[in-house]
């Protein structure tokens, strides 16, 4: 039971949460009476055909460069594979039927039926099954692969795979004559893919399929762009010419050629799916976990998949929606990544039903040869961690990667998991073209530059069959090629952002604009009530909310970002918040997914809500991820680039944690809007504050992110910023934080330094009048006892802080009676509030010092951000306090923190 549990990765809830689908018992019966009554008869011969497809694969001949060490050469049959072990002999005469699966039931000689499965599993192209333990999913397998041997492709399709493999060399040959100093990363050596592409086209037709969302690296990419995905070579040419991609109004950088996307529609066979090639960049494999989180959100967008109403037993249907990933054969077992996408690949919130993936085994990478690029006989062996079948096959036989190709997407349909295909090819240059890989793999290369390239080996296949001429050779198109040369001045660059569901939205203009994100309470009040409603019988432990809302002055931090999510749930937005244990939140302060205590059923009241409301309200995704944070913050990235009315949170389980995420912030995140005029509104939250605990978990890191900003030091920033990052100091101004996201007409990431000891800090509340109509997010908060117990005419000292820091400063003040020193809050760093503090400073006309504290070290935090900003466009110098420079975030020492800290308030305040 428990292991059927662990399978399952489901929910210990019975009914389900938003964004989890229940999954439908298996209808396999087992092994039927007959079948088992011939095996048992045949129990030698039975065990027999399971060792071939146990072992076969290990002497396949799936290597199209034959590059063995000589004792390997020698090695040509394996003992578990000979029949005379299992007491038979090359006379018996056997009845396959039950024991394999061959259309032809006649009686068979041993020796016949050895040659047949050593074609089989030992040919080119070999499946591991051994390590797969659902009986259902063995037998399918076995029988579909067995069956391939008897389906060969129709001459027209046969010439069809021959006609897109060529053109794919010849784009290649002709960009080496146009370009020879350009890096292109093409298709020489691996053009057996367009063979993958073909069929996954046909079989996405056959199968209704809506969408195709694929994550591929740099090798043959632009091949199958221009080939199979409409792209025209003009836009490369262009590129490569030294032009930009985009018009020229676009705030873009721009980015090379072989990162370039497509979003297309195709039509096979009558029917239509819509295909998305996204954007990747150089750090192979960090694009893969990006494309499922768009399958995702392609699937929330269609109410299908795991976001799909079932509708009774029958009523289960697969997603329509695929997610396929090309891996390259020394990353995908280097890059950690990739273990972290298996582990989503079945865990509620995360999974998209199942994956293809596509494995281009150039057998060396960069300059690595196979056997020093990982510890496992296969680049696929990651593969076994979730189960997933895979397929084996050699690149000189692209009718096999066809035929297996089919039985991917077959498999996906009916099981919901992923396949995994290792094309065993090779590189006909080195990393790039322009790299000479002889001089680190001498021998390797020696028999890659005797041997024909693949298109042309299947070709003459062809002719030799009577399918193919030479004059069908001749007569793969290349003129267009030049055409397109020649047209690259005329191409205009084309607008492919800002459309369809990006309708509406644009690049925002360089100025701060304000937007009002204040709601009634009347009806925030109804949304705080609905978050904290159970259905009868339901038992946790008591919440607080009720009575704070109806006291209306002391909205905590948990309530305000419920009210934000809630009301913007009326607005129509989906919400989904992702991270480790955000259902209840690191602190215990959300509790917005609740167990009852007695049951373990799972409830989330604001989907009640919702559900109540009607069919225009937005639902909550609450997903409880992995421990993970790089893959899961691609994977929320995909999710917020797909649909700007969706509010996609990730949330570290501390500020610190994000450091795990960095490759995915670094060439996505704050990088992906001026490479590829890709928009999206993620927002990380993550937790800071220096409370004693040492180096982790104290600091999120924010002068990183502060770093990565493009804010200008000597001019105001407008809502042009690439990152916008926040620390804000109240409830209230972290609800119009999250509203503004979503209300803006512009989608810009967000960093919001969160806190951790603010979320119960009774001076950390707002009263009801923050959330009203007509407020909004302050980027600057004033001194809250100016004009009170602060003179401001008295304030000799102007100190700008930011955050939690503002609330230690403040309860020495008031503790000390400190009347002469006033307390500024910046809570957006980036835009800097230029013009907001300047308006904070006149009130102020006696001040004489200006003091930018801060809990972090010198080095850290926001100081080197604010410095130079306020120096040169307020024009009055600012003195720093705080800790001085450090090599790690905090002390170890608690005596030694406390110190520090009281040293900070003191040099602040007098």
């Amino acid at each position: 039971m428990l292991g059927r549990l662990l399978l399952s990765r489901g929910y210990h809830s019975t009914k389900g949460v938003f964004g989890n689908r229940p999954k439908p018992r298996s209808r396999y019966e087992g092994i039927s009476a007959a079948v088992l009554e011939k095996r048992n008869a045949n129990s030698n011969v039975y065990r027999w055909v399971e060792a071939y497809r146990t072992h076969g694969h290990r002497i396949a001949t799936i290597d199209p460069v034959k590059f063995y060490p000589a004792e390997e050469q020698s090695f040509t049959q394996l003992p578990e594979l000979q029949y005379a072990r299992y007491g038979l002999t090359a006379a018996d005469r056997i009845d396959p039927t039950g024991l394999i699966n061959v259309p032809q039931q006649q009686t068979r000689t041993m020796a016949e039926l050895d040659q047949l499965l050593a074609r089989m599993y030992c040919g080119t192209c070999s499946i591991e099954l051994g390590f797969i333990e659902s009986e259902e999913e063995r037998e399918w397998l076995a029988a579909r692969y067995e069956q391939l041997f008897q389906q060969a492709p129709a001459p027209s399709e046969r010439r069809e795979i021959a006609e897109l493999m060529l053109k794919s060399q010849a784009f290649d040959q002709f960009l080496a004559v146009k370009f020879p100093t350009v890096k292109r990363y093409g298709g020489e050596g691996a053009e057996s893919m367009m063979a993958f592409y073909w069929e996954l086209f046909r079989c996405a037709g056959e199968a209704d399929l809506t969408n195709l969302v694929i994550g591929m690296p740099h090798r043959g990419k632009l091949n199958v762009l221009t080939t199979l995905f409409g792209t025209r070579p003009a836009k490369i040419f262009k590129k490569f010419k030294g032009y930009p991609e985009f018009p020229a109004d676009a705030q873009a950088m721009c980015d090379i050629a072989s990162h370039f996307h497509t979003s297309t529609d195709v039509t096979v066979g009558g029917k239509t799916f819509h295909l998305n090639m996204l954007h990747n960049p150089s750090h192979l494999e960090a694009v893969n976990p990006v494309s499922m989180g768009k399958a995702r959100a392609k699937q929330l967008a269609h109410a299908d998949g795991p976001y799909a109403v079932q509708q009774g037993a029958d009523g289960y249907h697969r997603s329509r929606v695929l997610n396929v990933q090309v891996h390259g054969d020394a990353a995908f077992p280097g890059q950690g990544i990739n273990q972290e996408c298996l582990m989503m690949a079945n865990v509620p919130h995360f999974e998209v039903e199942g994956t293809i993936h596509l494995i281009v085994n150039n057998q060396v990478g960069f300059t690595t040869p196979a056997e020093r690029g990982r510890s496992t006989r296969y680049v696929s062996d990651l593969a076994k961690a979730i189960m997933a079948p895979v397929v084996h096959v050699n690149a000189d036989d692209p009718e096999a990667l066809a035929g297996v190709t089919k039985i991917a997407v077959e498999y996906r349909q009916k099981f919901g998991k992923d396949f995994f295909i290792d094309l065993n090819c090779f590189r006909r240059w080195g990393h790039n073209e322009l790299d000479d890989p002889t001089m680190t793999n001498p021998l390797l290369y020696k028999v890659i530059h005797a041997r024909k390239s693949i298109p042309d080996v299947y070709a003459e296949k062809l002719i030799e069959a009577g399918l193919f001429d030479r004059a069908d050779v001749d007569a793969i198109p290349r003129n267009y090629l030049t055409a397109e040369l020649q047209a690259y001045e005329q191409y205009e660059p084309e607008r492919t952002y800002f459309d369809k569901q990006w309708s509406g939205l644009r690049q925002p203009s360089d100025e701060v604009t304000v937007w009002n994100t204040g709601v009634d309470y009347r009806l925030l009040s109804h949304i705080g009530r609905e978050s904290v409603k159970l259905p009868e019988g339901f038992k946790i432990h008591i919440d607080a909310r009720l009575k704070r809302l109806a006291e209306g002055q002391r909205i905590d931090w948990a309530t305000a970002e419920a009210l934000a999510i809630g009301s913007l749930m009326y607005q129509g937005c989906n919400v989904r918040l992702s991270g480790e244990d955000v259902g209840r939140g690191t602190f215990s302060q959300r509790h917005a997914m609740l167990v009852d205590q007695q049951t373990n059923e799972i409830f989330i009241p604001l989907n009640a809500m919702a559900a109540a409301a009607g069919p225009n309200t937005g639902r909550f995704e609450l997903a409880n991820s992995i421990l993970s944070e790089e893959a899961v913050l691609g994977f929320e990235y995909g999710m917020a680039i797909d649909n700007p009315n969706n509010l996609i949170l990730w949330e570290a389980q501390f500020g610190d944690f994000f450091n795990g995420a960095q490759i995915i912030i670094d060439t996505f995140l704050v990088s992906g809007e001026t490479k590829w005029m890709m928009c999206n509104g993620l927002v990380m939250l993550l937790p800071h504050g220096y409370d004693g605990a040492a180096s982790e978990h104290s600091s999120c890191r924010m002068e990183r992110f502060l770093q990565m900003t493009d804010s200008r030091e000597t001019s105001p920033d407008g809502d042009t910023v690439n990152l916008q990052v926040v620390n804000p100091s109240t409830p209230a101004q972290y609800f119009h934080a999250l509203r503004r996201q979503m209300i803006r007409n512009f989608r810009k990431p967000l960093v919001v330094v969160a806190p951790k000891t603010l979320l119960r800090l009774s001076d950390c509340v707002s009263p009801h009048g923050d959330f009203a109509p007509g407020t909004h997010f302050q980027p600057v908060l004033g001194d809250p006892e100016a004009g009170a117990r602060i003179d401001p005419k008295r304030v000799r000292r102007v100190v700008l802080c930011s955050g939690k820091h503002y609330y230690t400063l403040q309860a020495e003040r008031k503790t000390r009676q400190v009347s002469d020193v006033a307390l500024v809050r910046l809570e957006s760093l980036c835009p800097f509030p230029v013009q907001a503090v300047r308006d904070e400073l006149a009130k102020y006309p006696n001040a004489r010092e200006y003091v930018w504290s801060q809990e972090e070290h010198r080095n850290m935090g926001a100081w080197t951000f604010v410095q130079p900003r306020f120096e040169n466009m307020c024009e009055r110098r600012i003195q720093y306090r705080g800790r001085p420079e450090a090599a790690t975030v905090a002390v170890g020492v608690s005596q030694w923190h406390l110190k520090e800290a009281e040293e900070v308030i003191k040099t602040t305040l007098y």
